[in-house]
């Protein structure tokens, strides 16, 4: 007599929606494409083109060969700068060396850095919220002259930073952090300087603010939430953080082999989404991993719908 395979236990997955790829994330990752189709692999990239490493390793299978700095591209290849953005000294030393180069800074990120020039043109000092250390913080602060940018990571910062002169101030931020953290400390800031210049529109990106709504609208009905994205994707930790604020024990994976069946013991809804800057295929890869453990019944919550799209660099549109 054999033993009947025991049913699989029923889970609820709620999808957030919107998730995954953001416009300058899919318009990076098409410029390095076209980039190799153009000028024949290799085509060199100067970081990783954005947060994830199915992606990268996906481009490398291409032909692009990701370096950390411009000094280990040779010369007479392409490079193409990431999505995060770069100081201005990189592609000034690209030009230096006569280095083609093409730039997948996301549209979002340059219009801070453009406002970034505006304001040190006027003579204000800039504070700056964002994450140091992080790719688009190192790019950001290297769009203007040392000592006219001050980094602001928390609001114990924005409490004790001490201006020369407080009537002249503007605030910028990251594109991709928490929509709460950042309220929090642009309040204290314009508590201390009611004159302090806000940005042109919110900094924070339409996509990072979409997918923390989405979370937010899920992760009450949650027992559990996974985040696909990689430990270095800002947008993709401050998820994880936003579901936990909801309550809701939240882990970050980069892909089904990284779920821990025994987390899941006693989990009957799920919370599921992707950061910016991981890929569709990653999501059903965990959908199928686990439907062959549980009897999955899937639904999709929408709390925005995206029809952002940014135009390619000149040359790159057919390539």
């Amino acid at each position: 007599m054999t033993n009947a395979p025991s049913p699989r236990p029923p889970m609820t997955l709620l999808i957030a929606a919107p998730r995954g790829f953001c416009a300058g994330v899919d318009r990076a990752i098409v410029i390095v494409e076209r980039a190799i189709e153009k000028y024949g692999a290799p085509v060199y990239v100067r970081h990783e083109i954005v947060h994830n490493k199915y992606v990268v390793d996906n481009l490398k299978a291409k032909g692009a060969i990701f370096v950390e700095e411009l000094d280990q591209v040779p010369d007479g290849v392409p490079v193409v700068f990431s999505a995060h953005g770069v100081p201005k000294a990189v592609p000034a030393k690209a030009e230096e060396r006569g280095l083609s180069y093409l730039d997948a800074t996301c549209p979002l990120v340059s219009k801070v850095h453009r406002q970034a020039e505006r304001h040190v043109k006027a003579d204000r000092h800039i504070l700056f919220i964002g994450h140091k250390g992080h790719p688009e913080v190192i790019g950001t602060l290297g769009q203007v002259p040392e000592g006219t940018m001050t980094l602001i990571e928390t609001v114990a910062d924005a409490e004790a930073f001490t201006p020369a002169d407080p009537g002249n101030l503007a605030f910028l931020t990251q594109t991709t952090l928490s929509v709460d953290d950042t309220a929090a400390i642009v309040a204290v800031l314009e508590r201390r300087f009611p004159a302090i210049q806000p940005p042109k529109g919110e900094d924070i990106c339409y996509a990072t603010s979409n997918r923390q709504a989405a979370v937010k609208a899920i992760a009450p009905r949650c027992d559990a939430l996974y985040v696909i994205g990689a430990p270095n994707s800002s947008n993709s930790v401050r998820l994880v953080e936003v579901a936990e604020r909801e309550g809701t024990p939240a882990r970050l994976i980069q892909r089904a082999e990284d779920i821990d069946l025994g987390w899941l013991r006693g989990v009957k809804t799920l919370g599921l989404t992707a950061g910016a800057s991981a890929p569709e295929v990653l999501v059903r890869e965990v959908v199928d991993l686990l439907a062959r453990h549980f009897d999955v019944r899937e639904e999709q919550v929408e709390t925005a719908q995206e029809r952002i799209a940014f135009k390619l660099p000149r040359g790159l549109e057919t390539a």
